[in-house]
């Protein structure tokens, strides 16, 4: 048993798929199923079952996955901490951020960061709410910044940036000339919702239950993945949204979204670094926390 067999398992696991696995290690299947049998043999056990088109782990398979993950981060962990103390800050990180932060905060700091820190390598995961804290949990991402809070005590949360929000609009609707409406307006208007596991849908839902309304009232004709999705059904008359003004704010400045804000709605709030309580970050993932706390200050 070696590290890279290890690594080959845990891609397998991960994507459920010998052919998928081999496609992202640049292996050829033969290869890859030659080192799964050797771990089997080394085990003396069978460690994944092929179901139809998708493997699944064993019972002795999910053991060797948990503990091989644990090893390969302690892997990556040691050598960041090596080149770290040589004055190298050096490795790769894995960031994941719902569709606010992915789209429009991260990619932000990411120049900046590359400039102080050339030898690290960043792979950007977008996903809702739920995916990405699923996503660090399972260490599948090093650190996630996301738009909704959770109650999963497997996860720490802090606050690491403000998000202003509000109701958008075609620029030719008949309210562009208004500064706010009330709440009760809105149930006469077609609405634009985001999926259930957004933190942006979230935080929608939650601020208009505590302010006494009900989101019921909220006459949602369409429901999308994506806030381009909800930008271009907005562009294009499908209804109107909730959204937050960093994902519109070029539209606004070429004049074919108005923004306005919902009477005794407080809309804003936050996104939060997520991570895992029980995972050890590397040191290129603690330089990228300093980095990008130190830089969303100033903004």
């Amino acid at each position: 048993m070696d590290l890279w067999q290890l690594k080959i398992f845990v891609t397998v696991v991960k994507e459920q798929s010998f052919s998928k696995a081999s496609d992202i290690i640049h292996l050829s299947q033969p290869t890859v199923s030659s080192h799964i049998k050797e771990l089997e043999k080394y085990f003396q056990c069978r460690l994944l079952d092929r179901l139809g088109k998708k493997t699944e782990p064993t019972r002795a398979g999910w053991i060797l996955f948990d503990h091989a993950q644990k090893m390969l981060a302690l892997k990556d962990t040691t050598e960041s901490a090596l080149q770290d103390f040589m004055g190298c800050t050096k490795g790769p990180l894995i960031i994941g951020g719902s569709t606010i932060p992915a789209g429009y905060v991260l990619p932000g700091l990411m120049g900046p960061f590359f400039k102080a820190f050339p030898d690290v390598s960043v792979r950007l995961v977008s996903g809702d709410t739920h995916q990405i804290i699923e996503d660090v949990k399972n260490g599948r991402v090093d650190l996630g910044v996301v738009g909704a809070r959770t109650r999963d005590t497997a996860i720490a949360q802090e606050t690491l940036l403000a998000d202003e929000m509000k109701l958008i609009i075609p620029a030719d609707h008949s309210w562009a000339h208004r500064s706010a409406i009330d709440f009760c307006e809105l149930a006469d208007e077609p609405f634009i919702a985001r999926e259930p596991g957004s933190g942006t849908w979230q935080s929608i839902s939650k601020t208009i239950t505590e302010a006494g309304f009900d989101p019921k009232q909220l006459n949602v004709k369409m429901t999308m993945g994506s806030s381009i999705s909800v930008i271009q059904g907005i562009v294009n008359k499908v209804g109107i949204s909730i959204l937050s003004t960093a994902a519109v704010a070029d539209d606004i400045a070429a004049g074919r979204l108005a923004a306005l804000s919902v009477n005794n709605l407080p809309l804003n709030r936050f996104f939060y670094l997520t991570l895992a309580k029980n995972r050890t970050q590397s040191p290129v993932c603690q330089k990228f926390i300093t980095f990008a706390k130190q830089q969303l200050s100033k903004t």
